[in-house]
């Protein structure tokens, strides 16, 4: 992919990047991302991007993860034993704050692999899973997918049906998953399913493998959305074979294991999704001066619409600061308040921009790969802005979850 080096001053141009050495200097630190994603992002990476069929999104994505490995950003969460840069909490926030104000692509393809495997290896793995698969994360040359959601089992993840029973030196999976992300274009899979059938509770009998998505046995079925795009699919296992030296952590506690998985979803995850909206918004307004923001009641009504944005944001950092206090000891209930609140949010204010922008906002284009739920295409993001209210656990069952978990309210 091209730069948009020729346009740029020869200092900024012309010179080296090294982020990892200004920490210790927060400003330095911002500074120098910012000087280096004006120097190696084309100005038209949304258009070129555009015109990427799934086929080769792998390829692109992995352009950009490559440029962050080259100045030590590629994992920024992770720590120096295993390849990242062991930034303090407060850098790595700072790096997903200036990628966001940046514009600068998300890795929607690598989010399992930069996120939720590290999070389950690094507690849960053994040795030898850390040496063989950590690696080839960090050099993009290996995606993962998660196999947690099933058609009958995907808020009531305990539910699960897949099975794996011993034979041997294997595991032998049959089963169904669903809504994989990114499962088409995988190489792994972070899988839990079923080895013991007769748990006392739903939540007991369940394991966590690691599955070589090019077994025999194994079928994709990418899932058509709204929008034209295929980001998640269907996994088909039949009679799939998975080395025991697959399995993470013990037979039987794969459940509490997948809790380490999710958690990565509470941290800097939503706070890159919410700085990203954020930056959209702003622009939203000031692109409007002269259209929409004229009519004094979309005005007042964006308005409202600010007052919610922050609303979110400051509960998000309010988490982020307690995961920097004592990761242990954050809020158990403060993301599912910012989950129940981003959601809706995204849908009522994708709904008033289409409906301000009038009938100019509403038609379909080819989606943008690297920009999630904040395209600024209005019909895109207006359609995709319901995955929220579903995925991870839907806000109906989030609702339950509040009322009798944390209200202690009887069950209906």
């Amino acid at each position: 992919m091209m730069t948009q080096t020729d346009t740029l001053a020869p200092a900024i141009a012309e010179r080296s990047f090294d982020p990892i050495s200004k920490v210790g200097d927060e400003q330095a630190f911002r500074q120098e991302i910012r000087d280096w994603l004006a120097a190696v992002l084309p100005a038209d990476w949304r258009q070129q991007w555009q015109k990427v069929r799934e086929a080769d999104l792998k390829g692109v994505m992995n352009w950009w993860l490559n440029e962050r490995r080259k100045v030590g950003l590629a994992t920024p969460h992770w720590p120096k034993e295993w390849g990242g840069p062991g930034l303090p909490f407060s850098y790595q926030i700072i790096v997903y704050e200036e990628f966001a104000r940046g514009d600068a692509p998300e890795l929607e393809t690598f989010t399992i692999s930069l996120f939720h495997t590290p999070a389950t290896l690094f507690e849960h793995g053994t040795q030898d899973q850390k040496d063989r698969y950590l690696g080839g994360i960090t050099h993009g040359t290996d995606v993962w997918c998660q196999g947690f959601s099933e058609p009958g089992a995907g808020s009531d993840l305990a539910s699960l049906r897949t099975s794996a029973v011993r034979d041997g030196d294997d595991y032998v999976v049959n089963g169904q998953k669903i809504w994989s992300s990114a499962s088409m274009h995988a190489d792994y899979c972070l899988l839990l399913a079923r080895t013991d059938p007769n748990g006392k509770r739903k939540h007991d009998g369940i394991s966590y493998f690691i599955m070589d998505m090019k077994s025999p046995g194994v079928t994709v079925r990418p899932i058509r959305q709204i929008t034209g795009e295929s980001e998640f699919a269907e996994v088909f296992m039949d009679d799939v074979r998975i080395p025991a030296k697959n399995l993470i952590g013990a037979e039987g506690n794969g459940w509490n294991i997948a809790q380490s998985t999710l958690s990565t979803e509470r941290g800097l995850l939503i706070f890159s999704a919410t700085e990203r909206i954020a930056r959209a918004f702003e622009l939203d307004g000031i692109e409007a001066k002269n259209t929409w923001m004229r009519d004094v009641g979309l005005r007042r009504e964006y308005a409202g619409f600010y007052a919610e944005m922050q609303a979110v944001r400051l509960m998000v950092k309010r988490l982020l600061a307690e995961l920097e206090a004592n990761p242990d000891k954050a809020s158990a209930t403060l993301p599912t308040f910012i989950k129940l609140n981003w959601g809706p949010l995204l849908q009522r204010y994708g709904e008033f921009l289409v409906r301000a922008e009038g009938i100019e906002a509403q038609k379909w284009e080819p989606a943008i790969p690297g920009t999630g739920h904040s395209s600024r295409m209005r019909f895109n993001d207006f359609l995709k802005s319901y995955g929220w209210t579903i995925a991870g656990g839907s806000n109906e069952i989030m609702r339950n979850i509040v009322s009798e978990r944390i209200l202690n309210l009887p069950r209906g």
